[in-house]
């Protein structure tokens, strides 16, 4: 029996962003370099990373904290 994975509003978040960072990625390659348009997509592809590195960074604080067991004060084993 498949166990269903579940995924975190954090964890859609970050996928849904490097669907839409692939995308710029691939557009900006059809847009002449030197124009504006070049210019916007990149800015945009850049806006992507430092969402991705803020979420990827509360991704990894959300795990760490629901591995610490609050009452006994030590990681627990999984």
């Amino acid at each position: 029996m498949m166990k269903k994975m579940m995924f975190s509003p954090v964890d859609k978040a970050i996928e849904r962003i490097l669907e839409l960072s692939a995308d710029a990625q691939i557009r900006r390659r059809e847009i002449a370099k030197d124009s504006l348009a070049h210019y916007t997509v990149t800015e945009t592809i850049a806006a992507y990373g430092k969402a991705l590195a803020l979420l990827t960074a509360l991704q990894r604080s959300a795990q760490s904290a629901m591995s610490f067991h609050p009452l006994l004060g030590l990681k627990q084993c999984r």
